[in-house]
């Protein structure tokens, strides 16, 4: 059955809109950041921390763990192995040399030419979530 010329029309306007609205579609809808029980933490005040004060504390990882697989695993990769979309945070500076940064990232994010590439997290978990999921990445850790 050859293709008419009012079927080639429609057929191309019916492409041009399913298009115009996928692309107007978010990946994954809103993302709801998920909440972090660290009551089993020290407590470390309000000031933001440039060190960790939970590297090796065996809670806080366990916390850690969980709060990045809920969490930061969805960009950054299950177990901390990216699958390109996000930073590979296994490459990470460890320890000290890291903490900074890290914090920093944590909670300002990450915007590129007005394009958010990671939200502000520290603002929504708070700083005691951000250092347990520091100490987990730093057992993550490859050179």
């Amino acid at each position: 059955m050859a293709i008419t010329g009012s079927r080639l029309m429609l057929a191309l306007s019916t492409m041009l809109f399913v298009g115009a609205v996928a692309s107007r579609l978010p990946a994954h809808g809103p993302v709801t950041p998920q909440a972090v029980d660290t009551s089993k933490l020290p407590d470390i005040g309000e000031a933001i921390l440039t060190k960790n004060p939970y590297r090796g504390n065996p809670v806080a990882i366990k916390i850690g763990e969980s709060a990045y697989g809920q969490n930061c695993a969805r960009c950054h990769g299950l177990d901390a192995v990216s699958g390109g979309i996000a930073p590979d945070l296994r490459y990470m500076d460890k320890g000290e040399a890291g903490d900074e940064w890290y914090m920093e990232r944590y909670h300002k994010g990450a915007v590129r030419d007005g394009k958010v590439y990671m939200p502000p997290m520290g603002p929504i978990l708070g700083q005691k979530a951000g250092w347990a999921i520091r100490s987990w990445l730093d057992t993550k850790h490859q050179e």
